[in-house]
């Protein structure tokens, strides 16, 4: 939808990226590092690529209070531990992003990586509030257990920062990361 807006052409592919296999203490890093293995993972077989080169986008979002991280919930359980823990407090969340330019061999061309944040205050929620929100299903999947961009955005009284930051895909950094590997098509490989 973010893409779609922007005016990009896009096609999905799903990657291959185990994202939990990446352990980092510091979210900032985190949020990177799982952005650029889901960008590099997207193109393993140069056979898919059709004889044409590509650019592969990865991002990752991931939400932090203080030095707690918290990523998608594992289930259920861990959304309404997740919402219980971030509810009444101000937290950051980062998105990371990558973008890989691949020649249309497969190899590499270059990398071009971007860390977006924002503070997000969210009320104070009831446990029956937590509840019909993770019950909706709406938490599944979602860093920090919320979505902003649907009925998430009620929980949240204060935002500094970008709004498609906390949604997952900063467009403003992505085209920015994209036009880097545009360029680096049309000259080769860049050290």
């Amino acid at each position: 939808m973010l893409l779609t807006r922007a005016g990009v052409a896009f096609q999905v592919v799903g990657s291959r990226c185990d994202e939990e296999r990446i352990r980092l203490p510091q979210p900032q890093m985190l949020a990177i590092e799982r952005a650029r293995a889901k960008a590099r993972e997207a193109v393993l077989d140069p056979t898919q690529l059709g004889g044409q080169p590509c650019i592969a986008v990865g991002a990752d979002t991931v939400v932090a209070l203080g030095q707690e991280v918290f990523g998608s919930p594992a289930d259920r359980a861990d959304a309404r531990a997740t919402l219980t823990r971030l509810q009444g407090t101000t937290h950051q969340v980062f998105t990371g992003h990558a973008c890989t330019a691949f020649a249309a061999d497969g190899s590499q061309l270059t990398e071009a990586v971007a860390l977006a944040s924002a503070r997000v205050t969210m009320r104070a929620l009831t446990a029956a509030e937590i509840q019909a929100y993770v019950d909706s299903g709406e938490s599944d999947g979602r860093a920090g257990a919320y979505a902003i961009q649907e009925t998430g955005d009620r929980f949240v009284t204060d935002l500094q920062g970008g709004w498609d930051t906390v949604v997952g895909l900063n467009v403003a950094i992505l085209l920015r990361l994209h036009q880097q590997c545009l360029d680096a098509l049309a000259v080769g490989p860049h050290p």
